[in-house]
């Protein structure tokens, strides 16, 4: 079933095709789909070592042009591993777009069970302060949400499209309280912007890389508080602020993202990919449970 509008029919055999013709040195290597609760990009491991990110639609191409430019500056700094860029493929008459080959990261997607709540929090903590500290040039690319007011209409039209996959009155209730978290005034930091579940690997019991970074660039740090929500539960959730040491209005203002990002999708793929908006379902669960707790 197709995710959006518009999208780019792919399947093993295109990719295939695709790799042989590109790459012939890779000719002959296995192709095969990866699982994913991915949205913008078909992912395809080739053979052991490398995988393919081919766009599903026009805008998601912008997302590997940042990849391809910045992750090899942003590398070295972090303690996780995050995707290595390895070559660029070209459009052709049957894949219309541009698409990428990367080093295969080993590990499965966030889930409890996986690894130590605790530990894991700390670990997170520790690549979203190391990700804070890297220099932040003149032409880094802008990243996060708008301010919360101006995401008032959609995040309300999003909260009544859930219709009874979420309540409703609570999340009406804890998104006003967000509105009155303090607009963000300071200096622009280095910022991943999308730390849900998929985009955080676990691997041998530990975090083992983070994933995805079309969306990074610089802004509010409180974008990447979004994950005491949309990673952890109580306990971890706990840790995690402790180890970022994030303020009260931070907080509040982060509490808010999470939950207009989790609104919106929820109604949008639900049908067209379920699993997805059952985690965007439990990141609005963790966000009602925080700030009844605050209250």
């Amino acid at each position: 079933m197709k995710l959006h509008d518009g999208e780019v029919e792919i399947d093993a055999g295109l990719v295939g095709r695709l790799v042989a013709a590109q790459f012939p040195d890779l000719a002959g290597l296995a192709v095969r789909a990866v699982r994913s609760t991915g949205t913008v990009n078909a992912i395809y491991r080739i053979g052991d070592r490398l995988c393919a990110r081919l766009p599903r639609v026009p805008a998601a191409v912008a997302d590997l042009d940042r990849e391809r430019r910045w992750l090899p500056e942003l590398a070295g700094h972090l303690s996780l591993r995050v995707p290595e860029p390895v070559a660029q493929g070209r459009p052709t008459g049957e894949y219309p777009l541009p698409w990428a080959i990367y080093g295969w990261i080993e590990g499965r997607p966030y889930a409890d069970g996986l690894v130590d709540e605790s530990r894991a929090a700390r670990d997170l903590a520790r690549f979203v302060a190391e990700l804070r500290r890297i220099e932040v040039p003149e032409e880094a690319p802008r990243a996060g949400r708008a301010p919360l007011p101006e995401l008032d209409a959609v995040t309300r039209a999003a909260i009544a499209a859930a219709g009874d996959g979420i309540d409703g009155a609570g999340a009406a209730a804890a998104w006003e309280e967000a509105l009155g978290a303090p607009a963000w005034a300071g200096a622009p930091v280095w910022i991943h912007s999308d730390l849900l579940r998929p985009n955080v690997l676990v691997h041998g019991g530990r975090l083992a890389a983070v994933i995805d970074f079309g969306s990074a660039g610089v802004g509010d740090p409180a974008m990447d508080v979004i994950p005491a929500w949309s990673v952890f539960g109580p306990a971890g959730r706990a840790v995690f602020r402790a180890a970022l040491d994030v303020p009260d209005g931070t907080w509040r203002r982060a509490r808010g993202v999470a939950l207009h990002q989790a609104a919106l999708i929820v109604p949008y793929y639900r049908v067209t990919n379920p699993a997805f908006a059952a985690l965007a379902v439990r990141t609005v669960e963790q966000v009602l449970a925080d700030a009844a707790g605050a209250d």
